[in-house]
C-alpha cells in the first residue's frame, strides 16, 4: 500500500507513466508477440515461431537493399547535417552586422512541412524543366537526372537534408554562445591559437550537445520514411504516397527503398503484419545497439577530462 505522503507523487506521474505503458512499452511487447506469428490484421494471429526472422536474414529479396539505404543515410546524411550546422552556427557567432538576418534566413528551411519541402526540390531538380539544371546549362554543364538517377537520387535528399539543418543550427548556436568567455581567454594566455581553441576549448564544452545531435540524427535517420517516399512518388508521376511506396518502391531504381519504407510496403500493402512486426524488432534492436554504442563512445571525451 502506497503511503499517504506520496500520492500526489503518484498522481503527477501517472499521466507520463500511462502514456509511456499505452503508447510504448505495450505496442513494443504486441511488436515482438507478433513477430513470432503469421498475422494479417484479420484472422487470430497464428504462431510460427522464428519463421519471420529465418525469411529476413536469408529469403527477403529487397531488406538488405533497404537496410543498406538506411546506413547510407545514417553514415553520411547523419555527419553532413551535423557538421553543416556546427559549421553555419559558428559563422553566425562570429557575425558582426545583421546577425539576426541571417539566423532567421538559416532557420527558416526547418520549418518547411516535410512533403512541401521534397516536392519543391523535386520540382527544382527536376532534369528537364528544373531551374537547377536550366541554371547550369546556362554555364555549360550537363546537369545530371537527380531523382530520375539511382546514382543521384539520395544525393540529392542529402542536399534537401543539409537546406533544412536549421533546427539543428540553432541548438549549436545556443551551446556556442554559452561556452564562457573567460575559456577562451585563459586558453590565450596559455599561447593557444584558433583551431587550438576550438579543440580544447569549444569542442569539449558543446560535446553533451553533439551527442544529443548525433543521436537523435541517427534515430531519424534509421526512421527516414516520408522525404523518401514523397520523393519517389513524386519523381515518378505517381500522385500519391501510398501509390508511390506500394508501386514504385524507392524509385529510381530501388534507390530510395528505405527499411521502414519495407517494412510499411510489408505491413500494411501486402497485410503481412506479423513479418512487418519482426522488421520493427530488428530496427529496434538496431536502433537500441547504435545508441549504446554512440554513448560508450564519448563517455571518455567529457568536458571535464577533455580540459
Amino acid at each position: 500500500m502506497i503511503p499517504r505522503i506520496r500520492w500526489p507523487i503518484v498522481v503527477m506521474l501517472a499521466p507520463a507513466v500511462l502514456g509511456l505503458v499505452i503508447f510504448f512499452v505495450y505496442p513494443l511487447c504486441a511488436s515482438v508477440f507478433y513477430s513470432f506469428t503469421r498475422f494479417d490484421l484479420v484472422s487470430p494471429p497464428e504462431w510460427i515461431g522464428l519463421r519471420n526472422y529465418e525469411y529476413l536474414f536469408t529469403q527477403d529479396p529487397k531488406v538488405w537493399m533497404a537496410a543498406g539505404n538506411t546506413l547510407w543515410f545514417v553514415v553520411i546524411l547523419v555527419p553532413v547535417r551535423i557538421l553543416t550546422a556546427l559549421g553555419v552556427a559558428y559563422l553566425l557567432v562570429r557575425a558582426r552586422r545583421a546577425s539576426g538576418f541571417w539566423r532567421t534566413l538559416f532557420y527558416l528551411p526547418a520549418l518547411v512541412p516535410s512533403v512541401a519541402a521534397v516536392v519543391a526540390f523535386v520540382f527544382l531538380f527536376n532534369p528537364g524543366t528544373g531551374p537547377v539544371n536550366l541554371i547550369l546549362g546556362w554555364i555549360g554543364i550537363d546537369g545530371p537526372l537527380w531523382f530520375n538517377d539511382p546514382a543521384w537520387s539520395k544525393p540529392s535528399l542529402l542536399l534537401l537534408g543539409i537546406w533544412v539543418m536549421g533546427d539543428v543550427m540553432i541548438i549549436f548556436l545556443a551551446a556556442l554562445l554559452d561556452v564562457p568567455q573567460d575559456l577562451y581567454e585563459a586558453a590565450s594566455l596559455d599561447g593557444a591559437r584558433g583551431w587550438q581553441k576550438g579543440w580544447y576549448v569549444t569542442l569539449p564544452s558543446i560535446v553533451p550537445v553533439l551527442v544529443f545531435a548525433v543521436v537523435t540524427g541517427v534515430i531519424a535517420a534509421l526512421q527516414y520514411f516520408t522525404e523518401a517516399a514523397v520523393a519517389s512518388s513524386v519523381a515518378s508521376g505517381r500522385a500519391t504516397v501510398g501509390e508511390g511506396v506500394g508501386v514504385t518502391l524507392g524509385y529510381p531504381g530501388g534507390s530510395l527503398l528505405t527499411y521502414t519504407e519495407w517494412l510499411y510496403v510489408r505491413g500494411f500493402n501486402n497485410y503481412q503484419l506479423g513479418y512487418a512486426s519482426a522488421l520493427a524488432v530488428l530496427l529496434f534492436v538496431v536502433a537500441a545497439g547504435f545508441l549504446v554504442l554512440l554513448l560508450r563512445k564519448v563517455e571518455a571525451f567529457t568536458p571535464e577530462e577533455a580540459s
